[in-house]
């Protein structure tokens, strides 16, 4: 993202404009501070589009990884996931 003063924006509009792609957005500064961003209109840009454009957001794998069959940990009888949970709550 290129960053130019309001000045340089004043006096070369349109070379300022040219810089302006879709993927590189221009930032107009006023004493130093931002204030102003020059951006393409795109109509059919999505909320998603343009965070994964400004590299906020990654969308999801076409291709995820599968489920594991057997998750790890323990396995528990009723009996005693109930005995676990009254240990717990302090009920013993």
């Amino acid at each position: 993202m290129r960053s130019i003063t309001k000045r340089e924006l004043n006096q070369q509009t349109a070379a300022v404009l040219d810089q302006v792609t879709d993927v590189d957005d221009v930032v107009v500064t006023e004493r130093g501070t931002p204030r102003w961003r020059i951006s393409v209109v795109a109509d059919e840009e999505t909320v998603l589009a343009r965070l994964e454009r400004d590299g906020q957001y990654t969308p999801p794998s076409a291709d995820p990884a599968p489920w594991p069959d057997h998750p790890g940990g323990p396995t528990y009888s009723g009996a005693e996931a109930a005995a676990l949970l009254d240990e717990m709550r302090g009920d013993h």
